[in-house]
């Protein structure tokens, strides 16, 4: 017969055994690398060129956070929730890991005007928000702990337009105008306030700096150098705002500066 004391050690042991794995998974995951996913449209997917505002995250946040990309350029919400369930795999597929934050960027090819020349990308207002809102269910439904960021549309430099379109423009006239994109832009700071989500009105901000025009657009839409500065400067305050920036973000590895000449292993043990 098995004694009392004997079954008492045994549950002991198993309560120690629990208590010792949770911890060491615990410590496992809170070293683990961070993700914060990019998704947008071609301002998203161009911001890892020089100068780009998702490469200076990268950068600051470098041995913190993986910065993950995923833009598609000339895509619109319609678009966007088409494909949301693909960018962003079930838990059971990528392993269960939830990213830091999300940035959520689209809107500028949703405000193309219909009856122009990129009017197959126009996406009405009161579907652009329905739009922002279920993406955002989605990810908040997939990851309840994620910061969502909305980023609303930029403004337009309509002159610029007319010299850098994207498809034959034989109208004379912007595929986009500055007071419609300014539409848009209310409506994805209105979705955040009511999903209670952190949002950068791009259009707005920008707007305040002297010959924005030309300072922050290159070809009226797109970023310039001083475009993405401002935009890096903003999405960085955002996750600072939620500790999730680079001071808060701890590296996953020892710095060689804590790394012990007299015996370099040490600095290993708690990692």
């Amino acid at each position: 017969m098995i004694s009392l004391s004997l079954i008492i050690s045994a549950k002991s042991l198993e309560l120690h055994l629990n208590t010792f794995f949770s911890r060491n998974t615990q410590i496992r995951e809170e070293m683990m690398r961070q993700k914060i996913f990019l998704f947008g449209d071609s301002i998203t997917e161009g911001s890892f060129s020089d100068g780009g505002w998702g490469a200076s995250l990268a950068d600051l946040l470098s041995r913190k956070a993986d910065i993950v990309l995923r833009g598609y350029s000339g895509y619109n919400t319609r678009w966007a929730l088409k494909v949301v369930e693909r960018v962003f795999p079930a838990a059971k597929e990528d392993g269960g890991e939830s990213p830091a934050a999300v940035t959520v960027f689209f809107g500028a090819n949703d405000a193309c005007l219909p009856e122009r020349c990129s009017g197959f990308q126009h996406v009405p207002l009161h579907e652009y928000k329905h739009n922002l809102r279920s993406i955002v269910s989605f990810l908040k439904n997939r990851w309840p702990q994620t910061a969502i960021i909305l980023i609303s549309p930029p403004p337009i430099h309509e002159e610029s337009r007319l010299r850098y379109p994207y498809i034959e423009n034989t109208t004379g006239l912007p595929e986009r105008t500055n007071e419609v994109a300014g539409l848009y832009a209310k409506a994805c700071v209105e979705v955040a306030k009511e999903c209670h989500i952190l949002v950068i009105d791009l259009w707005s901000k920008m707007q305040q700096i002297p010959n924005w025009q030309t300072e922050c657009l290159w070809d009226g839409l797109h970023l310039s150098r001083i475009g993405n500065k401002v935009l890096f400067e903003e999405v960085a305050n955002k996750l600072n705002e939620e500790s999730i920036g680079a001071e808060e973000l701890a590296v996953d590895l020892p710095l060689i500066e804590d790394v012990d000449p007299k015996d370099p292993l040490k600095a290993f043990h708690k990692f």
